[in-house]
């Protein structure tokens, strides 16, 4: 069972993953190079198939999908506002830099 830090900081990742605001976005060069970017990206905004066993921490900071022949994987890291070292207090956006990185299974 969850609890109400772990709550805020799922909605938290989901807003950044949906919105791509609040977070800073990072593609890796495998994934600018696939077909069809613009769909690749709704697929991460919209993605919501969280499970216990690909959220086990109930965080919504990892995922994975398919896109045309490739495995995608996106990722929610939380750091210090300097991005020095991990966030203190992930559910504090006054110290709380989020990254999400979208990039190829195999770029992992």
């Amino acid at each position: 069972m969850h609890d109400a830090t772990t709550a805020k900081i799922a909605a938290l990742n989901d807003h950044a993953r949906r919105s791509f605001t609040g977070c800073r976005v990072v593609i890796t060069q495998g994934v600018q190079g696939l077909d069809n970017l613009a769909d690749l990206l709704d697929q991460v905004r919209g993605f919501d198939a969280f499970t216990p066993d690909n959220d086990p921490y109930g965080e919504h900071d990892f995922g994975s999908f398919r896109h045309a022949e490739a495995t995608i994987f996106w990722k929610i890291d939380t750091y210090d506002v300097d991005l020095l070292m991990h966030s203190p207090d992930p559910t504090d956006l006054a110290v709380t830099a989020r990254v999400l990185t979208i990039m190829l299974a195999e770029e992992y």
